[in-house]
């Protein structure tokens, strides 16, 4: 059975930059990595040399037919009914997993100290799986299904693509045809102006679709290393529209992809800018208060600006939500988390510091390291065996729309992330005051994703432990992205939700939660609404006198 353009699209939009990244082992380390596992093996001959001959048993077994080796029923690599059929592939298929096995278990004897251990792992895995069958042309049999029907014709499509990225690439085979998409025209196309602008952000503004409005206005306040409009990436699946369509003001800031002459931007920055878009906010709305919410790191500066004003003294903010957004990162949280240590985020620190700003392509490339089955070997099948071009896929393009970090902001969210400041209120400093989220007494949404591995659903719920006010807790049944992207009309959506005051901890939180159909767009309106203030006719005109409208949305600095 072949794989669908589809298959490939879906195995990648799970995978979307995020803030694991950032902390994240640098390829060079991974390289030392690699060192240490070789060093092992010669300075423990005899137990190398024990699993060399388990090895050895276990080939037995596969050329004699014996072996009970099978892929998991999950991977899609192994779909194809030629691995379980055919006694050469089905072969092929067992050495590998074989020599795989025996490699991880003598890691496990090794006398290597955890995090080393954790690093050996995570680079035989990625060595194991550059060397599994379905890499090669010979060795997987649709491509070369795909080679015997096209006449060799794959072969030279293939080579085709695989040049094209040579030449135009950033070391990674591409994961999207880029062509059939255009920012402003079929993608984040919502009708709206930016009404505020300084060096650091726009605020965009919303044209309604109803004839009256919540007084309260919401504003979507983004990461900063992701471009802001996946939410309202397109029509059937902008979380934009459907705000919108239920009467909510609604604004959204879109910040300035930064230069190497950004690079002393830190977070500092990046809240001082945000308050000046609130107060634009305020003042188009006519409103004393708004709604704000955050998704991934883009949570981070909501819980940093939440913070700040608590500690002032200023009540602007009426409710926020949480999107995906871990504030108490672990270790244990995420198979990256294993792999860093300070010294690793020490050395993140010093190459983004040397550079002046954390390169949107850089990023991309170490995220792809972190998953290559998913992001590396999955379109070296699908571009370069199969000879097929990567899927027009609108998620994987704004994925692939990249933008940079500052060094100073980068630095800063290493700092966050060493020293947990979130979870360990009134120790770290911000602009003069203590970080302590507790001071924050405004009711709080927090929504996270059942699979998703960048910012898993049990971390997500730990935000709740932190903020003041009443809380409530959503798990949507995807992963990272297609969580947030997931409309009521989507027939697959399906949440989970539970009181938070019947639970101490995630699982028991689940145990108790109840699995409903729809999306949870659908809660998050109405407890919004409830949150919005009193009903008054929509405004005509957008902007304001003193904020005259300076370009349709999109905005300019999403372009750049």
């Amino acid at each position: 059975m072949a794989r669908t353009n589809q298959d490939t699209a879906e195995l990648a939009a799970e995978n979307t930059t995020a803030f694991n990244p950032i902390v994240g082992v640098h390829r060079s380390e991974l390289v030392k990595s690699l060192g240490i596992v070789l060093k092992q093996a010669a300075l423990n001959p005899i137990t190398f040399g024990q699993h060399f001959l388990n090895y050895g048993k276990d080939m037995l077994d596969v050329v004699k037919g014996s072996s009970e080796y099978a892929p998991d029923p999950k991977d899609r690599r192994f779909k194809d009914p030629a691995w379980r059929h055919n006694p050469v592939y089905r072969r092929g298929l067992q050495s590998w997993m074989a020599m795989k096995a025996n490699l991880q278990s003598w890691l496990e004897e090794s006398d290597l100290e955890d995090l080393e251990r954790a690093r050996a792992h995570f680079i035989l895995d990625v060595v194991a799986d550059s060397l599994a069958p379905t890499n090669t042309l010979i060795g997987n049999p649709a491509a070369m299904k795909r080679l015997y029907e096209t006449g060799g014709k794959s072969v030279v499509a293939g080579l085709k693509n695989a040049y094209n990225d040579m030449v135009n690439g950033i070391g990674l085979p591409s994961q999207v045809d880029s062509r059939p998409f255009k920012v402003g025209e079929n993608l984040a196309t919502t009708p709206g102006q930016v009404v505020f602008r300084n060096n650091v952000l726009e605020v965009l503004q919303y044209t309604p679709t109803t004839e009256e409005v919540h007084s309260i206005p919401l504003l979507i306040i983004p990461p900063q290393i992701n471009k802001f409009y996946a939410s309202d990436l397109t029509p059937d699946k902008s979380m934009f529209q459907f705000a919108l369509s239920k009467g909510l003001q609604l604004f959204a800031i879109s910040w300035r992809n930064p230069g190497i002459e950004q690079a002393d931007w830190g977070l500092e920055t990046y809240i001082n800018a945000a308050i000046e878009a609130t107060d634009a906010v305020l003042k188009v709305s006519g409103s004393e208060t708004l709604n704000v919410s955050g998704a991934c790191s883009g949570g981070i500066t909501v819980a940093t600006l939440l913070s700040h004003l608590a500690a002032i003294g200023d009540n602007r903010v009426n409710t926020s939500t949480f999107q995906v957004c871990v504030l108490d990162p672990q270790q244990e949280d995420s198979e990256v988390g294993a792999l860093v240590s300070e010294k690793t985020i020490e050395l993140a620190r010093s190459r983004s510091a040397a550079k002046g700003i954390l390169s949107g392509d850089d990023l991309a490339r170490t995220f792809a390291w972190m998953r290559p089955n998913d992001l590396i070997w999955n379109y070296v099948v699908n571009n370069y065996l199969l000879g097929d071009n990567p899927p027009a896929f609108d998620i994987l393009y704004w994925n692939n729309d990249t933008t940079n970090l500052p060094a100073k902001l980068h630095s800063d969210f290493l700092d966050s992330y060493l020293s947990s400041p979130f979870a360990n209120p009134g120790t770290v400093n911000f602009m003069e005051h203590p970080l302590d989220l507790s001071k924050i007494e405004h009711d709080s949404f927090i929504v996270a994703g059942f699979t998703d591995h960048i910012t898993p659903w049990r971390a997500c719920y730990r935000t709740t432990k932190l903020l003041g006010g009443n809380n409530e807790f959503y798990v949507s049944n995807s992963g990272h992205i297609q969580s947030l992207l997931n409309p009521p009309t989507n027939p697959k959506a399906k949440y989970y939700y539970g009181k938070l005051e019947e639970a101490s901890t995630a699982d028991q939180w689940m145990d108790g939660a109840e699995l409903l159909d729809g999306s949870w767009w659908s809660p998050w309106s109405e407890w919004l609404k409830q949150r919005s203030g009193e009903l008054k006719s929509a405004p005509e005109a957008l902007g304001h006198e003193t904020l005259p409208p300076l370009a349709p949305a999109p905005g300019e600095y999403v372009f750049g």
